[in-house]
């Protein structure tokens, strides 16, 4: 496809730098929207960076310009298949439908003209796997990141002793994308014969948004088993589990985070309100992206990611491996570096169950989400004796331990709803200690988090993370911190600078720190510590209990 190479596109940024200035909007009037510094601008100029989230439920659009500064945003959501028990889908037609109508809207806002918007990049949800045929065009649903289908191929490949398994010591999460692949040539077997292209959820926006096939080295890393830039396909893997010769069906050009793709396509440009030269950047997973958005770019420096899972990203220079945790992954965000990453499958989510099931008849006239979250703050620590577990759809750190389910108890006729609630909260915020604690104990020393997502909507939330972690918790002035990294991922593969820990130091701002109170950690660590016995005594009887269930009948 004809258009400006990277380098012409690095002198075009250069241009337009020295008659804008890097630092341009930066004393205009800002308010706070929504979480989100808008600068009140009747129509903002260029150069500006294009940052597209296609989440869960939906796509979110940012535009931002290069010293990070938010000029538009815009949300388009898309609907969820269960089809059945344990199966998540979503219709692939339906991300670029809302992916376009995101993207126009934001650039709408922001009063842009296309020429000056420079870049566009997008992240995707995390092994949400396409089949694509000979032409490029999807085969049926995406299986989408929380699907479970694939438990049997996962714990199969956990099983084979294979050296690819390194970075995942606990155990192959039915989750990741190789099991999936495996899956479907298992069961559907037509499909896979007719399957061309195996690509990630952002892998199929780049090659909408440009027209050419890419695979990012960051979901590839972290979810596909690649080695790295120094490594490479673990083909015996692939072999020894049944899937020989599969890396044919992977697109051949493996790009780093931040790697130019290529000019956007001219109907896109049009569709979108994007320039002819507005170049398309290698994006990746939406946590790892929100790394960037949080300037967690460096050793030493952990990212906490949070909504209806929690995600403990820490960045090390260091490539020894770390025992119930997934990692380290090399090259999957900065190259030279590695992520060690710890996850809760289930946390926003039983806060969302609660609400959704009690949290409205409780909370008469009010927002439920508020006036729940408030009352249970009136519950003292510890919810005075119950003891709860956040494994409600298991648990993936430490233990990766699927069979695993929620608990709650010491309950008496003392106990209200609210102390219910406040246990459930707590065990949360002991899951994300659980992570953590597992790094210490293996020197990785984690000093502080940097946060985004649904928690730092509460300082009563983020004052309890805090507390039970003993660590102070940074926010920056974006929460959208997957939007505004694939910002920041566009900017740095348009040429804007050098690399992603100089893209991000520019545009990232710190909004306010939680700082911890040592007195309410103490009174926490005793319960901690019940937390974790509650496990022990309890794995047994869960397991048996879901062997029993398996039975047919």
């Amino acid at each position: 496809m004809a258009g400006l190479s990277a380098r012409d596109h690095q002198g075009r940024v250069a241009a337009r730098r020295r008659r804008h200035g890097r630092t341009h909007g930066a004393g205009a009037g800002r308010l706070r929207q929504g979480g989100t510094v808008m600068n009140m601008h009747p129509r903002a100029t260029g150069p500006l960076v294009v940052g597209l989230d296609c989440g869960t439920g939906g796509a979110r659009a940012i535009v931002s310009d290069l010293a990070g500064h938010v000029r538009g945003t815009a949300t388009s959501n898309y609907p969820t298949t269960h089809p059945r028990p344990g199966w998540t889908e979503q219709n692939p037609a339906d991300w670029w439908e809302a992916a376009c109508a995101a993207v126009r809207e934001a650039v709408a806002r922001a009063g842009a003209a296309p020429d000056d918007i420079l870049a566009i990049s997008a992240d995707g949800t995390s092994s949400t796997l396409v089949a694509l045929d000979e032409a490029g065009q999807p085969l049926g649903p995406a299986i989408l990141w929380m699907d479970t289908r694939a438990s049997a191929q996962a714990r199969r490949m956990s099983q084979c002793g294979d050296p690819a398994l390194a970075r995942c010591r606990a155990g192959v999460s039915a989750e990741w994308m190789i099991p999936r692949i495996l899956w479907i040539k298992e069961n559907q077997p037509e499909l896979f014969a007719r399957t061309r292209w195996f690509v990630e959820m952002a892998d199929y926006i780049a090659y909408r948004l440009s027209g050419r096939l890419t695979l990012g080295l960051n979901q590839a890393s972290n979810r596909w088993f690649h080695g790295g830039l120094a490594g490479g396909w673990p083909t015996g893997f692939f072999e020894r589990i049944g899937l020989a010769g599969i890396t044919e069906r992977f697109p051949s050009d493996v790009l780093a985070l931040g790697a130019p793709i290529g000019p956007v396509a001219a109907d896109v440009a049009e569709t979108m309100g994007l320039g002819r030269r507005t170049l398309v950047v290698c994006g990746g997973t939406d946590a790892y992206v929100a790394m960037v958005g949080l300037d967690v770019c460096r050793p030493g420096r952990t990212a906490f990611i949070t909504g209806s899972s929690h995600l403990v990203l820490s960045v090390t220079d260091q490539p020894g491996e770390v025992p119930g945790l997934f990692g380290p992954h090399p090259d999957c965000v900065v190259p030279g570096l590695y992520v060690l990453e710890g996850g809760q499958v289930s946390s926003g989510s039983i806060i969302k169950w609660w609400h959704d099931h009690f949290g409205t008849a409780l909370c008469h006239g009010e927002d439920p989400y508020t006036a729940m979250i408030a009352r249970a703050a009136g519950i003292p620590i510890g919810a005075e004796g119950l003891v709860a577990l956040d494994f409600w759809q298991g648990n993936r750190n430490p233990y990766t331990d699927y069979d695993l389910r929620g608990a709650i108890w010491g309950l008496t006729l003392k106990h209200s709803p609210d102390h219910i609630l406040r246990a459930l909260i707590e065990s949360v915020a002991y899951g994300t200690e659980n992570i953590l604690r597992t790094l210490s104990a293996n020197d990785i020393a984690v000093s502080s988090l940097t946060a985004c997502g649904g928690t730092v909507r509460s300082r009563f939330l983020l004052q309890m993370h805090a507390d039970v972690s003993g660590v102070p918790i940074n926010v920056p002035q974006v929460s959208e911190a997957s939007a505004f990294g694939s910002a920041i991922v566009a900017a740095v593969g348009g040429g804007a600078f050098r690399d992603l820990p100089e893209g991000a130091g520019a545009m990232v701002r710190e909004d306010f720190v939680i700082e911890p109170d040592r007195e309410a950690g103490a009174r926490y660590a005793s319960i901690f510590e019940d937390y974790r016995a509650t496990h022990v005594a309890l794995a047994p009887l869960m397991h048996a209990k879901v062997r029993e269930r398996a039975v047919p009948a």
